[in-house]
């Protein structure tokens, strides 16, 4: 029976893209895992490495003590994003949850970026901006708003802008608060006030260096 990839071969396989299964890691990591069948190396430059579909059936297998979470993709965990309703769990087990997920996207950020930083998005932020930005905000305290429009507490909307979500917060203060929050988390947000209804709000994008 072949035996289970490592610990660290694993973080690569859960780290690699969602969509197209694209590896990143050092050298020795990958040939190991081509060796074993559950990646290849593209024949054409850059000669990536991607995962094969033995490699997917590993990275959709039950997780173990070593896996590594990917907070707020499809199923499981999800940032509070604001405008849902209140859920029975909500206080110390979901605090718990969110700040286990924020360390699990900062692992992330290790595992993915080129030069492993943490301070900055990576990847699989970039792809699922509101997500991310709400766990950020959620992870450091903030409240989203209730399923009630006349909530208070923050609320991450998506924009026509790539890259860029928008952050609503009806407390002034707090919308600053979120503006530091975020950009501690490695993302840029700047002030706004809509024209029609001079609502304020943050327009906020990943930082890229």
């Amino acid at each position: 029976m072949t035996r289970p990839p490592t610990a660290a071969q694993r973080r690569l396989i859960e780290a690699a893209d969602p969509v197209t299964g694209r590896l990143r890691g050092p050298e020795a990591q990958l040939a190991a895992l081509v060796k074993r069948g559950l990646a290849f190396r593209h024949a054409r430059p850059p000669h990536d490495h991607f995962l094969t579909p033995a490699g997917h059936r590993v990275r959709e297998a039950e997780p173990g003590p070593e896996r590594v979470e990917q907070p707020a993709a499809t199923g499981g965990f999800a940032a509070r994003v604001g405008g849902e309703e209140a859920a029975p769990g909500d206080g110390p087990a979901r605090l718990r949850e969110v700040r286990g997920a924020w360390q699990g996207m900062l692992e992330l950020r290790r595992m993915t970026n080129p030069d492993g930083a943490t301070d900055r998005p990576c990847g699989w932020e970039r792809s699922h901006l509101v997500r991310a930005a709400a766990l950020a905000l959620e992870a450091a305290g903030h409240r989203p708003a209730g399923a009630d429009p006349g909530d208070g507490g923050y609320r991450v909307r998506a924009t026509p802008q790539p890259e860029a979500v928008a952050v609503y917060e009806p407390d002034g203060e707090a919308l600053r608060a979120c503006a530091a929050t975020l950009e501690e988390a490695g993302w840029q947000a700047g002030e706004y006030t809509e024209p029609r209804t001079r609502a304020r709000y943050l327009l906020a994008s990943p930082r890229r260096v």
